[in-house]
């Protein structure tokens, strides 16, 4: 179910598009597209071309590839639902479940503005999916550390993003990285081509990939093109905070990206406002809290075990809510030390929390 061949870019108002933030630089086959203030559309057949509304500044980008095309053999971005000459048809139930989508590629640990950007992209091209790694610390050996973003509450995310998706929230893929980890970028393509059958990707022009991270942008592009596949790539989103462009992030790709390291040295510095403004959102902290971590009708202890994501710094956080499931939100303060979470609200209303299960799953989100 791919589609390379060639894009019809559509130059349109974007009326619809929720954000500020600059859409950036799409590499197409062997050429450059301002990615800026237009819609990109899968696109019908030419055959009647001379009577398209005049309205519409169109051009075609060719990338020489073999399938997708009209009649005319003239290469066009189509439906994603095309066969390459050659494939025989897969039953339904051996498709990838990315099959015929647009993938995002990256490291999707914070769901920062900059991950969204991705998505926004994709969605305007088909049917938008992350393509996430896990368990990449375990085989490189990395330091366990708590991620930004609970594993339960990723899909609440990725659904809150589908306003910028044209309605269609994004879904999550998950590879396994010790299955890709010794592939070189060429197998790597061509894992995306043959194995998941995508329709193109979107990635960020620092994306790296491959064995040892030897694949570039530029080669996405190249090997992309190489196999059928439409390839994206678009401008970092900056880090537009005052300054940031010289924090020390200890990341050599820094440039002034909003950047996961850089959600988490927020968080450590305590500064959720500056936490909200990368993420797009307030910050949700997951807790699974015993009925042993309640020990007043006010207030919630719970160890730092027991939480499911990556706390603020210690300090105090005022105007805070604690949200129990989609029943309620209650008003809170949250103090962070080195060994616990507390939770106090400001009505009496966790007497009415139900104490007979052993545990129950409480987020806070951080005003």
């Amino acid at each position: 179910m791919l589609c390379g061949g060639s894009r019809v870019l559509q130059h349109l108002s974007d009326h619809n598009h929720h954000s500020s933030i600059g859409l950036g630089l799409g590499f197409c086959g062997a050429k450059i597209v301002q990615l800026s203030s237009f819609f990109l559309r899968p696109c019908q057949a030419m055959a009647n071309s001379h009577h398209f509304s005049h309205k519409l500044h169109q051009r075609m980008i060719s990338s020489y590839g073999s399938h997708c095309r009209t009649p005319g053999e003239i290469p066009i971005l189509h439906n994603c639902f095309s066969q390459r000459e050659g494939d025989t048809e897969l039953p339904v139930e051996g498709l990838s479940p990315v099959s015929g989508g647009i993938v995002a590629l990256g490291k999707f640990d914070a769901l920062h503005i900059g991950h969204r950007e991705l998505t926004i992209q994709a969605s305007r091209i088909g049917t938008p999916y992350l393509l996430s790694f896990v368990g990449m610390a375990e085989v490189l050996g990395w330091e366990p550390r708590a991620p930004i973003v609970a594993k339960c509450d990723r899909k609440r995310v990725l659904t809150s993003w589908a306003s910028y998706c044209g309605n269609r929230a994004p879904e999550e893929h998950e590879i396994e990285f010790a299955s890709v980890r010794h592939l070189t970028p060429r197998l790597f393509v061509e894992k995306l081509s043959k194995e998941l059958r995508v329709c193109g990707v979107v990635a960020g022009e620092n994306y790296r990939f491959g064995y040892k991270a030897s694949g570039d942008a530029s080669e996405l592009v190249r090997l992309c093109e190489e196999y059928g596949i439409t390839a994206y790539i678009i401008n970092s989103v900056m880090d537009k905070k005052k300054g940031s462009g010289k924090r020390d992030s200890g990341d050599s790709k820094d440039r002034g990206q909003v950047s996961s390291t850089r959600v988490r040295q927020a968080l450590a510095a305590g500064d959720m406002r500056y936490v909200s403004e990368l993420l797009g959102r307030a910050h949700r902290l997951m807790l699974r809290v015993r009925t042993q971590d309640m020990p007043s009708e006010r207030m919630i202890s719970v160890p730092r075990s027991s939480i499911l994501n990556l706390p603020p710094g210690n300090g105090t956080y005022k105007a805070c809510l604690l949200l129990v499931g989609d029943e309620s939100s209650i008003p809170c303060t949250v103090v962070v030390d080195t060994s616990n979470i507390h939770v106090e609200t400001e009505e009496v209303q966790l007497c009415n929390l139900d104490r007979s299960q052993e545990f129950r799953l409480l987020s806070v989100e951080f005003g």
